[in-house]
Order: structure tokens, then C-alpha cells, then sequence
């Protein structure tokens, strides 16, 4: 079974970008003609919700999907909206991959236990159903929280062998407060540095052929220098890497996250892309109406912003 990173890789190699989308819909920044056309037949209902994500969403993984190797829906603006909201996030993830990309589940999970072990059998694996068994969320990939220890990642990383999947493990966000816990000093360094070694001694043995491991880490692009310093301890772990565009990171920012080779992470950007048409200097180029030729205008602006400071940096791999 092909390891996630080596289908990670693949996937950038193909489409030539190290861009993540994140699918994070909010019902008020949606345009409007979506929403007209949809409460018609549905009325102002949660279904109505749902429906709207779907589109808006399919909407967008149209417009960008040839130009990025994955996307990453965030499930907390799909859950406050009930079973609604996650019938929408189960359809937006099956769609993602009907159009050929890579799916991470940002739902940063971790528990101990039976409830570790259904968490990641029900976005990683398959969970029992009668007699038989059936996939749950079916995503590639699942942020998780470490925090618990490795009582709390090891039905993960079984499911990463078992399935071919990955998990990016939170080792230094991008948030501002941050610091105020991760920080902290112990007698083994600051808690994000003992976390980034706990990383290493969790991953998967079984290594992908492009010598990296499915167990990867989150590391913000708000923190250029820690990323530096990670990507020297985490050298076989892909890095997901928020904190692009609007959360004030540029592209020299995210440099450090990736290794010499020139990969070793994906960068993402959720409402400077979806939201493109509302954004300078998008919204003076794009109607509401025009919202994904304004995604995949951001898009490729991203895609090509990195790669031409990777490729400053000599770490361009193509």
C-alpha cells in the first residue's frame, strides 16, 4: 500500500504546487446568488446550510483543483450546523477526491483508548457495520492533537500503516497566543521542541520511497525561525503550514518549512482563496458572481509566489 507522503509527493510533482486550500465556508461571506438559488427549494433551513456548503464548495474544487494537490475543510464550520453540517463535509471530501485531490480532515482529534481508536477508524480507517466494515470519512490524511501522549496517537499511526494514510501532528500553530503554552520551558526545551521530538520517535517506520514519513507535524508560517529550528529536528515529516495570506505570513515565511530537497511541506490558505472575490486586488478584477475565477486567479498567485521563492532559495525540485 503507497504511503501518504509518496501520494502527497506525486501529487505536487503533477500539479507543480505545494498549496493547500482550506475549505472553511461561512455562510455569511458566501455569495449571494448561491444562497438565493438554494433557499428557493429549501427555505432558510440547516438543510438549505448544507446545501449551499456543497455548492459553494464543488464551486470552488472546480476552479482550483488543477492547480493544487490538496484541500483541507475544517470541520468546525461544518458540525455547528448539526448532521446537516457533516453530511456537506462528507460530500465536499468525496467530491475533493472525485476530482483527484488529497484530502486532510482538519478536525484536530485526539482521545485515549477505545475513543482514540474510533476516531481514527472513522476518518482514517473503516468502523463496523453488521457483519462487515465500511469507511467512515474516507479522508487521506487528520490533524491530531498530541497532547495526550502515545496513548492518544497510536490508533493513528495504525491506521496510517493500515491504510495508507497521514496525520499532521500540532507542534507550534500559527495563533498568537501560541507561546503561552507551547513556549514554556522544560528541562528537555521549550514544550513545542519536545513535542517536534516526540514526532520523530512516533513515526512510522515503514518510510515511503521518497524517505518521509506519514506522520508529519503543523508548523505556522507566523513563526519563520521555530520552523527553521523544527525543520532540522523533523527532517522526515511533512509539514502542513498555516498562517499564509491572511494571517500575515508571506512566501519568504514558509521557506523554512521545507527541507533542502525542496519538499517536505504544503502550505495553506483558506479565506484568502475562497474568498478571493471579496480580497484586494481580486475584488476590483471579479463580481460575487465570478467568485472562482477569482479563487483559481488566487491560487495560481500563490502557487507561483512560493515557487519563485523557492526557487530563489535553490530549493525549487523541478
Amino acid at each position: 500500500m503507497s504511503n501518504f507522503t509518496d501520494k502527497l509527493k506525486a501529487a505536487i510533482d503533477e500539479k507543480e504546487s505545494f498549496v493547500c486550500v482550506g475549505l472553511d465556508p461561512r455562510l455569511n461571506r458566501i455569495p449571494d446568488h448561491i444562497k438565493e438559488e438554494v433557499v428557493k427549494e429549501y427555505g432558510k433551513t440547516k438543510e438549505a446550510v448544507a446545501e449551499i456548503f456543497i455548492k459553494f464548495n464543488k464551486g470552488i474544487i472546480d476552479a482550483v483543483h488543477q492547480h493544487v494537490p490538496i484541500v483541507k475543510p475544517q470541520i468546525a464550520f461544518y458540525e455547528q450546523y448539526g448532521h446537516q453540517g457533516i453530511r456537506a463535509y462528507e460530500e465536499t471530501i468525496k467530491y475533493a477526491q472525485k476530482k483527484g485531490l488529497l484530502v486532510i480532515a482538519d478536525a484536530k482529534r485526539n482521545d485515549i483508548g477505545s475513543t482514540a481508536q474510533a476516531y481514527a477508524d472513522g476518518y482514517l480507517g473503516e468502523v463496523d457495520f453488521w457483519e462487515e466494515s465500511e469507511f467512515g470519512f474516507g479522508a487521506d490524511a487528520l490533524t491530531v492533537n498530541g497532547y495526550l501522549g502515545i496513548d492518544g496517537i497510536q490508533p493513528f499511526i495504525d491506521s496510517c500503516e493500515d491504510y495508507g494514510k497521514g496525520i499532521f501532528i500540532l507542534v507550534r500553530t500559527s495563533n498568537p497566543s501560541a507561546g503561552d503554552l507551547q513556549d514554556l520551558e522544560t528541562d528537555n526545551g521549550k514544550v513545542y521542541e519536545t513535542m517536534a521530538e516526540l514526532v520523530n520517535d512516533w513515526r512510522i517506520e515503514s518510510k515511503g520511497k521518497n524517505g518521509y514519513s506519514a506522520v508529519g507535524a503543523v508548523v505556522g508560517a507566523t513563526y519563520p525561525q521555530e520552523a527553521e529550528e523544527l525543520r532540522e529536528v523533523m527532517k522526515e515529516s511533512y509539514f502542513l503550514v498555516p498562517g499564509y495570506g491572511a494571517q500575515g505570513a508571506g512566501a519568504k515565511e514558509v521557506i523554512p518549512a521545507f527541507n533542502e530537497d525542496g519538499y517536505g511541506a504544503v502550505v495553506n490558505s483558506a479565506r484568502g482563496i475562497i474568498f478571493a472575490y471579496e480580497r484586494k486586488p481580486w475584488q476590483e478584477q471579479f463580481s460575487a458572481e465570478e467568485y472562482q475565477e477569482a479563487s483559481q486567479a488566487a491560487v495560481k498567485a500563490m502557487r507561483n509566489d512560493i515557487n519563485e521563492t523557492l526557487d530563489e532559495y535553490g530549493k525549487l525540485p523541478w
